[in-house]
């Protein structure tokens, strides 16, 4: 069982920069995916960005793609997300969580196996 928190949610202003952190409880095993997830109220769980085996490959969603920044540190177990660029559509809760093997589409949620409570991130305008 693993358990992943996630912090450095917030308020920000439009344009301003975030960085989201989700620490895992013990190893998340190689070939498998950590990824962050966001919904927003009303619209369904979509994928934001993922890491593929500690980093051999990253992905993004396209609406993220050049902002956002995903890495993984894996000596602790800990997943980033920097977000830049910030804008009102970004705001939703964001959830991190881990997949047992590979998953294809890297954002089919229903392949992670292990998921975070969420921080919330929201932007004005």
């Amino acid at each position: 069982q693993v358990q992943l928190v996630e912090s450095g949610g917030g308020s920000v202003s439009a344009g301003g920069s975030l960085r989201l952190s989700c620490s895992a409880s013990s190893y998340t095993s190689s070939r498998n995916f950590m990824a962050w997830f966001r919904q927003a109220p009303g619209k369904n769980r979509e994928g934001v960005a993922a890491v593929y085996d500690g980093g051999v490959s990253t992905y993004y969603a396209p609406s993220v793609k050049g902002r956002f920044t995903v890495s993984q540190d894996r000596y602790s177990n800990t997943l980033y997300l920097q977000m830049n660029g910030l804008k009102p559509e970004d705001t939703a809760m964001y959830y991190c969580a881990t997949s047992s093997g590979f998953v294809n589409p890297w954002d089919r949620a229903s392949g992670y196996s292990y998921w975070g409570q969420g921080t919330q991130v929201t932007v004005s305008t």
